[in-house]
C-alpha cells in the first residue's frame, strides 16, 4: 500500500473562481524525459491513471498554505493545488520544489511576485505615453486586441483614456462606422463593438460627455447594435427614434433642460437595455456611468424645481376639472416620477424640494386626484403620497387638521386614503398594505414634534379619534355583528379570504394604537366596545384572522390597566377565547401557544382581579387542561389571594413573622407589595374617574347584591333541571357559567362539544369552587364538573415554568401557619 505521506487531492480553479476536485492520488517527483525537467507525478489511487503532470519550472511561484497545501499557476488563469494528507508528506515535495529552483525550504513562497504596478510604474518611466495605431478599417482589429489587453491593467487603463481623450479619437471611430455601415462590413462593425464596449469599460467621465454628447449618442448605440454574439444587430436606434416618444404634458420652454432630459433617457437606455449584462469583474468598471445617470437626475429636478411657470402650470391643469382623464393622467405620471427622481437629492436640497411642491399646493392636488374613478391615476397619487408621507409626515398631518375645519369628513385626505385601502381590487391587497404603512406612520407618535406652544401628537390624535377613526373600523364593525348563526349556518359575517386580510390589516393597526395612543385608544375601545365585536373573530376559519383578533387583546392585556380589566370582566370577554381554545381541541398550533401564553402572562404577573375572573367563571372548563401547568397555577394564584382577603389579620401576622425571620427576600418583597396594592386597590378604584357611565353607577356592593341575587334565582334553577341541552349558546353579554363537555370517540380521538349538562351531581363542597364572587351574575360554584380535553396518545408538558417552583415552596414554607384555610390540592407537574 502506498505511503499515506503521499495522499494527495488534486483540485483545479473553475471560471467562477471556485475549486474543482480533480481526484485523490498519491504524489511523487521525478525526471520527465518528454517535459525535459523534474515534475510532479499524481496517480491515481483507484485506477492508477495520471491526474497530473506538471513539470516544475524555475520562475513559476509556487505557495505553500496551512501546512498542507501547495498552490500555483500552470499558465494564464489555470491555477492549481495539491492538499495533501499529512504535513510531512507536503513537506518533502516543498523540499523537492525549492530544490529545483534553489530556494530554501523554510520559505513559504518559491518566487517573490512581481507586482503589475511596479512593471508598470518601469514601463512608464520608458515609455510615458500609449500610442494608438491610425484610425483606419484595417487597424480596427490592432486596436480591438490594444482595448481588450489594456483592461486588466489599471495604469494601461489611464494611458489608453487619456490618448482617446487627446487626440479625439472617438469620433474618428464613429465616423468609421458609418463608412463600415454603408459597405455592411460586418467586421468591423463587430469590432467597433468591442471597442466602445472597452471604451465603456474605461469608466471616465470625460469620455462619457463626449459620447453622450448630442452628436454622438445615437452613433454610440449603432456601434453597440452589432454584438458578435448575436446573429443579427439589435434594433435600438429604430426604438428611440420611432416607438419611444418625447411627451410634454406641459412645454417646456429651456432648450438645455429639454436636451438633458432626452440625454439621461438614452443614456439610462443604454445602461439598462443595450449594454450586456456586467459581469463581476466589470460591475465596478462601470460606476461613473451610473454617477453620469445620478448626477443628470440631480440637475433635472433643480431646474424644473426653479422654474415657478412650469410647476404652476402644472398643478392648475392637475385640478381643472376641464382636464381630460388621458392628460390628467399624464400629469400625474409626471409628477410621480419628478418625485421620484427628488431621492437623488442631498438632504438640504430635498428639503427646498418638498417645501417647492407644498407651496404650489400638492396636497390639496393629490386631495382632488384620489377622488377620481381612474384606478391608475389614483394608484399614481398614492405614490406621490407615500413620498411626502416618507419625508415629511408633520406637513401632511398640518394640512389634514387646517382642511377639517373646512371641508366634511367623507372628503378628508386620510378618510381618502382609508376608503381607498378597505375598497382595494387587488385580491391580495397589495395597495392596502402600502397605504396601512403610510397611515402608520402618520398615527405614530415617534415621529410628532412638541414644541413650547403645542403638542402635534395631543392634537393630530384628538383629529383622527374624531374624524378618522370610525372609517377605519367601519369594516371590522361591519363583519362583527351581534347576530349569531343557527346551527348549520354561515357565519353572520363575511368570511372571505380578501375580506379576512382586510380585518387583519386594520387590527393590526388598531393594535399598534393599543400601544401608542395610550387614553385616545382606551376610551375608543370601551365606548364603542371594540374588543367585543374584535373577538367575534376568534370564529374565523382564518387562522390569521382569530390570531390577530388574540394579539389584540393579548396587547391590551399587557397593559395591565384596570380600566380595560374592568371592561373585559363585565363583558365577559375570555368568553370568545375559552370558547376558541376548546374548540382548537388537542391540537398543538400557534392558537394553541398563544391563548396559553396570554392566560401564563396574567398568572406571571399576578394581575388578580382576571385571575379571579378566569377562575371563578372558567374553572370548570380548564381545570383538566394539565399538559401545562398555567390554569393549574392561576388556581393557585386565586386560592392564595383568597386566602389573604378572608384571613386579613393572618396574612398580616404572615408578613410580621416573615419579617422576623431576618430573610427578606424576592417572594417575600412580592407578597408585602401585593398586600398594599391589596389594601389600596379599592379605595384608589372609589376615586378613580370612570369611562363609561355605567361604570360611575356601579359600585362593589351593588355588584355583590347582583350577584347574590343571581345565585339564589341559578340554585333554583338547577333543581329543575331535568334534562341535557345539545347546545351551549355563548354571546358576549349573558353569563358565561356554560356547561362544557368532550366525548371521546371508540378509536380515541378527542372531540369538543358544548353543551348544558345537570350541576345535581355537583357538591356543595367540591374542590375548586370559589368562595368569593368576582363578577356579577357568575360563578363557577354553579358550574358542574366536567370531563378534561383528552388527547390521543396523550400531550407533552410543553411549557416548563420556573415560577412553579416558587410557588410550591412557599407553599410548603407557610403550611404551618395556614391555620383556617383548607389544605390545597397539589397537581403533578409535567415537564419538571
Amino acid at each position: 500500500m502506498a505511503d499515506t505521506r503521499r495522499r494527495v487531492k488534486v483540485y483545479t480553479l473553475n471560471e467562477d473562481r471556485q475549486w474543482d476536485d480533480r481526484g485523490t492520488g498519491h504524489v511523487s517527483s521525478s525526471y520527465v524525459e518528454r517535459l525535459k525537467g523534474m515534475s510532479l507525478l499524481v496517480r491515481a489511487e483507484s485506477d492508477g491513471s495520471l491526474l497530473l503532470e506538471s513539470k516544475i519550472n524555475s520562475n513559476t511561484a509556487y505557495q505553500k498554505q496551512q501546512d498542507t497545501l501547495i498552490v500555483w499557476s500552470e499558465a494564464e488563469n489555470y491555477d492549481l493545488a495539491l492538499s495533501f494528507q499529512e504535513k510531512a508528506g507536503c513537506d518533502e515535495i516543498w523540499e523537492k520544489i525549492c530544490q529545483v529552483q534553489g530556494k530554501d525550504p523554510s520559505v513559504d513562497i518559491t518566487q517573490d511576485l512581481v507586482d503589475e504596478s511596479e512593471e508598470e510604474r518601469f514601463d512608464d518611466m520608458s515609455s510615458p505615453g500609449l500610442e494608438l495605431p491610425p484610425c483606419e478599417l484595417s487597424r480596427l482589429e490592432e486596436l480591438a486586441e490594444l482595448v481588450a489587453t489594456s483592461l486588466p491593467s489599471p495604469l494601461r487603463r489611464e494611458k489608453l483614456a487619456l490618448a482617446l481623450e487627446n487626440e479625439g479619437y472617438i469620433k474618428k471611430l464613429l465616423e468609421l462606422f458609418h463608412v463600415c455601415e454603408d459597405l455592411e462590413n460586418v467586421e468591423g462593425l463587430h469590432h467597433l463593438y468591442e471597442i466602445i464596449k472597452g471604451i465603456f469599460l474605461l469608466n471616465r467621465t470625460a469620455l462619457f460627455e463626449v459620447m453622450f454628447s448630442e452628436e454622438c449618442i445615437m452613433d454610440v448605440i449603432g456601434c453597440l447594435e452589432y454584438d458578435p454574439s448575436l446573429s443579427l444587430p439589435r434594433k435600438h436606434r429604430e426604438f428611440l427614434t420611432k416607438t419611444a416618444k418625447f411627451k410634454e404634458v406641459i412645454p417646456i420652454s429651456d432648450p438645455e433642460l429639454k436636451q438633458k432630459i432626452h440625454q439621461t433617457y438614452r443614456v439610462q437606455y443604454i445602461q439598462d437595455m443595450v449594454l450586456p449584462t456586467p459581469s463581476v469583474f466589470e460591475e465596478n468598471m462601470l460606476s461613473t456611468l451610473h454617477s453620469f445617470i445620478f448626477f443628470n437626475k440631480v440637475e433635472i429636478v433643480g431646474m424644473l424645481q426653479e422654474d415657478e411657470k412650469f410647476l404652476t402650470e402644472l398643478f392648475a391643469q392637475l385640478t381643472d376639472d376641464a382636464t381630460d382623464d388621458d392628460k390628467r393622467q399624464e400629469l400625474v405620471n409626471f409628477l410621480k416620477e419628478f418625485c421620484a427622481f427628488s431621492q437623488t437629492l442631498q438632504p438640504q436640497n430635498r428639503d427646498s424640494f418638498f417645501k417647492t411642491l407644498s407651496n404650489m399646493g400638492i396636497l390639496p392636488a393629490l386631495e382632488v386626484i384620489l377622488g377620481m374613478d381612474d384606478i391608475q391615476v389614483r394608484s399614481a397619487a398614492t405614490d406621490i403620497f407615500s413620498y411626502l408621507v416618507e419625508y415629511n409626515p408633520s406637513m401632511v398631518r398640518e394640512f389634514v387638521m387646517q382642511e377639517a375645519q373646512q371641508n366634511d369628513d367623507d372628503i378628508l385626505l386620510i378618510n381618502l386614503i382609508i376608503e381607498h385601502m378597505i375598497c382595494d381590487p387587488d385580491p391580495e391587497l397589495g395597495g392596502a398594505v402600502q397605504l396601512m404603512g403610510l397611515l402608520r406612520t402618520l398615527v405614530d407618535p415617534e415621529n410628532m414634534l412638541a414644541t413650547a406652544n403645542k403638542t402635534e401628537k395631543t392634537e393630530f390624535l384628538s383629529f383622527f379619534y374624531k374624524h378618522c377613526m370610525h372609517v377605519l373600523t367601519a369594516p371590522l364593525l361591519a363583519n362583527t355583528t351581534e347576530e349569531k348563526p343557527s346551527k348549520g349556518e354561515p357565519s353572520p359575517y363575511n368570511d372571505d379570504f380578501q375580506t379576512a386580510q382586510l380585518l387583519a390589516l386594520i387590527l393590526e393597526l388598531l393594535t399598534f394604537c393599543v400601544e401608542h395612543h395610550t387614553y385616545h385608544i382606551k376610551n375608543y375601545i370601551i365606548n364603542k366596545d371594540i374588543l367585543r365585536r374584535v373577538l367575534v373573530l376568534m370564529s374565523s376559519k382564518h387562522a390569521f384572522v382569530a390570531l390577530c383578533a388574540l394579539r389584540f387583546m393579548r396587547k391590551i392585556i399587557g397593559l395591565k390597566d384596570e380600566f380595560y380589566n374592568r371592561y373585559i370582566m363585565k363583558a365577559f370577554l375570555f368568553e370568545a377565547v375559552v370558547k376558541a381554545f376548546l374548540n382548537n381541541g388537542s391540537r398543538y398550533n400557534l392558537l394553541n401557544s398563544a391563548i396559553i401564553e396570554m392566560f401564563e402572562f396574567i398568572r406571571v404577573e399576578d394581575i388578580k382581579s382576571l385571575t379571579a375572573h378566569v377562575i371563578e367563571n372558567y374553572w370548570k372548563a380548564l381545570e383538566d387542561v394539565d399538559y401545562v401547568q398555567t390554569f393549574k397555577g392561576l388556581k393557585l394564584r386565586y386560592e392564595q389571594q383568597r386566602e389573604r382577603q378572608d384571613n386579613p389579620k393572618l396574612d398580616s401576622m404572615r408578613s410580621i413573622l416573615r419579617n422576623n425571620r431576618y430573610r427578606r427576600d424576592a417572594r417575600t418583597l412580592e407578597e408585602e407589595e401585593e398586600m398594599w396594592f391589596n389594601t389600596d386597590e379599592d379605595e384608589m378604584e372609589d376615586g378613580e374617574p370612570g369611562l363609561l357611565p355605567a361604570d360611575k353607577s356601579k359600585n362593589d356592593d351593588e355588584i355583590m347584591d347582583h350577584f347574590g341575587k343571581f345565585m339564589e334565582r341559578k340554585k333554583l334553577k338547577d333543581g329543575d333541571e331535568k334534562e341535557v341541552l345539545t347546545k351551549s349558546t355563548l354571546t358576549g353579554r349573558q353569563s358565561p357559567s356554560f356547561k362544557l363537555s368532550f366525548s371521546s370517540t371508540s378509536s380515541g380521538s378527542s372531540k369538543s362539544s358544548l353543551t348544558s349538562q345537570s350541576a345535581s351531581s355537583n357538591s356543595p363542597g367540591s374542590p375548586g369552587s370559589p368562595g368569593s364572587p368576582g363578577s356579577p351574575g357568575t360563578t363557577a360554584k354553579s358550574t358542574p364538573h366536567m370531563a378534561a380535553i383528552t388527547t390521543k396518545g396523550g400531550l407533552i408538558g410543553l411549557v416548563d415554568y420556573p415560577d412553579d417552583d416558587e410557588e410550591e415552596e412557599e407553599e410548603e414554607e407557610d403550611s404551618d401557619e395556614k391555620e383556617q384555610s383548607p389544605p390545597l390540592t397539589k397537581k403533578a407537574r409535567l415537564g419538571s
